[in-house]
């Protein structure tokens, strides 16, 4: 399968889950802001979860389909669209050879990923197909993809779907998707405030009464200078009791910094490797793709949880993301 860009949007890079044991060598990892969409954008294809997608962020590019494919789109509600057919979300879809996906107006949410059937096939750097933009590899050419790219896809082990094809051919369909979906969103819990827990970190009592007070009871707005390095929140500015020096070590997606002027920044996949700013605390880990969806001007809230609370969160999202690895083989061989 192939695609062609015939307009570019916002920001669209190719992603994984990152490439991993390099940050010694000052490399993140990088990889899709919201995992848990990517993830699911790769299991409804039967494609690993570290297959590569499209990271399409708020304003989405026009993609020329110039092969039949089958692919899917999770995450944010873009309006994406296929002629006069809106393209729906969280479900495989065949779309015919000729054909154009475009965007629209953002619904709700700020990233979508789109995934094809073998995943895209771009050169590994480290590993990882990942896009690294501040040093311009990975991904395809190591930048955001520009009118004119095209992109292949890897091959696939398997037929997905049969039935869905026989249907999709015989009808002679523009695109063509099953009854059911996969209603992943519910747990993306678009409304608002955001709730982000988090696990105190090494300087949370190093703030005052008041600043803690206010971090734990007032909302926060996410500053339109916000990127994939991290999320700047405007709200109350928070103080420590006494000034810390501090010597520079690793960072982790879902840390929270405090710089000097008050403002909390929440590193995200882009991050620097090391910080020397005040840790407030770490965003436990399945909170970390609503964050990623959160769009500048939105609030947030965060509340503290323990150690235990947020390995009991995980083990229960994992349990969900087998579960439903297991449902979807069963469709895929209908």
């Amino acid at each position: 399968m192939s695609l062609r860009v015939a307009s570019f949007g916002l920001l669209t890079t190719v992603q994984d889950l990152g490439r991993r044991g390099f940050q010694h060598l000052g490399v993140g990892p990088g990889g899709a802001m919201d995992e848990a969409s990517h993830r699911i954008a790769n299991l409804l294809l039967g494609n690993p979860n570290h297959a590569p997608t499209l990271e399409i962020t708020l304003s989405g590019p026009s993609l020329y389909f110039e092969t039949e494919s089958m692919i899917t789109l999770c995450g944010a509600d873009l309006s994406p669209r296929i002629a006069d057919q809106r393209m729906p979300l969280w479900r495989p879809v065949m779309v015919a050879a000729g054909s154009l996906l475009s965007f629209g107006r953002p619904v709700q949410g700020a990233r979508c990923y789109l995934g094809v059937e073998g995943g895209f096939q771009v050169p590994r750097v480290m590993g990882s197909a990942s896009t690294h933009l501040s040093a311009g590899f990975g991904g395809f050419q190591g930048r955001p993809l520009k009118i004119g790219d095209r992109l292949e896809t890897g091959p696939c082990p398997k037929v997905r779907y049969p039935s869905l094809r026989q249907r999709f051919h015989q009808g002679q369909h523009l695109l063509l998707g099953p009854d059911w979906f996969v209603p992943w969103y519910q747990f993306l819990e678009f409304a608002q405030p955001a709730m982000l827990r988090f696990i105190p970190g090494s300087q949370w009592s190093g703030l005052t009464g008041p600043s803690r007070q206010c971090l734990l009871a007032s909302p926060f707005e996410v500053a339109a200078h916000s990127n994939r390095m991290g999320i700047r929140l405007l709200g109350p500015k928070l103080s420590l009791e006494q000034p810390q020096e501090m010597v520079s070590s690793g960072v982790a997606m879902g840390t929270l910094q405090l710089p000097s002027d008050g403002s909390i920044i929440l590193l995200m996949a882009d991050r620097q490797t090391t910080g020397g700013y005040p840790r407030l605390g770490e965003v436990v880990s399945v909170d970390l793709p609503r964050a990623a969806q959160l769009r500048p001007g939105e609030a947030l809230r965060l509340s503290q949880v323990s150690v235990e609370e947020a390995q009991d969160l995980f083990l229960s999202r994992e349990k969900r993301f087998h579960d439903l690895e297991l449902v979807l083989a069963d469709q895929q061989t209908l």
